[in-house]
């Protein structure tokens, strides 16, 4: 239902927004727990799971004694969660979401046959339809002819039905997981000197990516473990603005830590892992472009380790034709840079700053700047104007500087050479200051 109506009902209702991304992570580390009761096992929807366990229920003493194990150690994760285990991947998510249980051998169309239409995997929309038509359970829709259902709702709805009832193969394919990106390095003798934790760093990276060039990833977050002598361990963790597998790019990123580091009695063992990876696809590059990219990756992975990766920032165009709404800023490591289209032929100045307002001696006509003004307690006087350029305001914010009115812009070129973006406001006869030209 929704929220105001859920409300409605219960005041004190306690809501929290949804996390998708860590749903995500959560369900696949649940995915790699459940292969202890299958080799196979795939993600069902955003929310559940499917295995298929042939031969395996023996091992736990039966099909219920399989599922019984499942529910009482999620229970103790304290993960709550349904079940259902059938001869289809179609009647087990059924039944899953329906209470769960166990659908004996033989008894798959009878067992479904009361389970709503819904549960087929179908759109909402068709199952509305039917709805309509009286079709609100599955074996409601077992004894109907085919065709006429083909014609009136599609071949989905047909598919979906023989794969819930075992007459259409419905396979599960496993999914493979990505390698665990760590390597590690055990010392003979143990270490503390700078230059030797230095080495085996270098060393360690080099194996490091050359497994993810191997699987074309990037390591976008490292962690360095130190493990001393006295069973204490230290660590390091550094960021990169973009995917990378260089380690002569990664390496310095780690200097500031290692300098900082204090061995006590020294360090017997090394390990580093890229814990969190994204795809990087082998490109045709240029010497010159390259070159420029790398040395501004670089410049953004050391201030962002230093200051933080959300507090280096771009400035980033918007879909906005006015001044103050036409840009937006945007953490440079998680974003690209982008070319306004609606901007491109725009002359707009490169220094942008709320409007200030100018003190004119002599009024010009109508239409026309003024050729003598005060701004800022300097006198300026305009040699030539360009313009105006019509901006009116966006009616769907109610931006309060904007309430005068539309504003016509002027690039204004003075003779004590400063360029000037002044704007007039025909509605409270005003002129203004915004923006400087460089």
């Amino acid at each position: 239902m929704a929220l105001a109506d859920a409300r409605a009902i219960c005041p004190d209702l306690v809501t929290r927004s949804s996390d998708l991304p860590s749903e995500a992570l959560a369900l696949v580390s649940i995915r790699r727990w459940a292969s202890r009761y299958s080799p196979i096992i795939a993600r069902d929807g955003a929310d559940g799971l499917i295995a298929d366990i042939t031969g395996v229920p023996h091992l736990f003493g039966g099909e219920a004694g399989l599922r019984t194990d499942l529910q009482e150690r999620l229970s103790r994760f304290g993960i709550t969660a349904g079940s259902a285990i059938a001869e289809t991947r179609g009647a087990a998510f059924a039944l899953a979401r329906h209470g769960g249980g166990i659908i004996a051998e033989g008894n798959l169309k009878r067992d479904i046959g009361k389970l709503p239409v819904s549960t087929l995997r179908i759109s909402n929309d068709t199952v509305r339809a039917l709805n309509r038509l009286g079709l609100s359970k599955i074996a409601d829709l077992t004894p109907l002819p085919r065709a006429p259902l083909v014609r009136r709702f599609g071949q989905g709805l047909i598919l979906r039905l023989d794969q819930a009832l075992g007459q259409q193969s419905e396979p599960i394919s496993a999914e493979t997981d990505l390698p665990h990106f760590g390597v590690r390095i055990h010392f003979p003798e143990p270490i503390g000197l700078q230059t030797d934790v230095t080495g085996g760093l270098k060393r360690l990276l080099k194996r490091l990516c050359q497994t993810l060039a191997q699987y074309e990833r990037g390591a976008r977050r490292l962690r360095l473990y130190l493990c001393r002598v006295d069973h204490d361990t230290a660590i390091i963790e550094i960021g990169l603005a973009r995917p990378m597998n260089a380690p002569e790019r990664i390496a310095p990123l780690f200097s500031k830590g290692i300098n900082e580091l204090d061995a006590k009695f020294g360090i017997e063992a090394m390990r580093l892992v890229a814990h969190i990876t994204e795809p990087l696809k082998p490109e045709q590059i240029s010497y010159c472009d390259t070159r420029q990219t790398n040395e501004l990756t670089d410049l953004f992975s050391s201030l962002g380790n230093r200051l933080g990766f959300d507090q280096v920032q771009r400035i980033s165009p918007a879909n906005s034709t006015i001044p103050e709404r036409s840009f937006v800023h945007t953490p440079a490591a998680y974003s690209k840079i982008k070319k306004s289209e609606a901007h491109i032929n725009t002359q707009r100045p490169a220094i942008i700053f709320p409007p200030e307002v100018i003190r004119i001696d002599y009024p010009a006509p109508p239409g026309t700047p003024p050729a003598r003004f005060f701004w800022r307690q300097s006198k300026y006087r305009t040699i030539k104007a360009t313009g105006p350029e019509r901006i009116t305001p966006e009616w769907w914010f109610d931006d309060p500087s904007w309430r005068s009115g539309l504003r016509d812009y002027w690039r204004i070129e003075t003779n004590e050479g400063l360029r000037i973006w002044l704007f007039h406001a025909p509605k409270i006869q005003q002129w203004s200051a915004q923006g400087t030209f460089i």
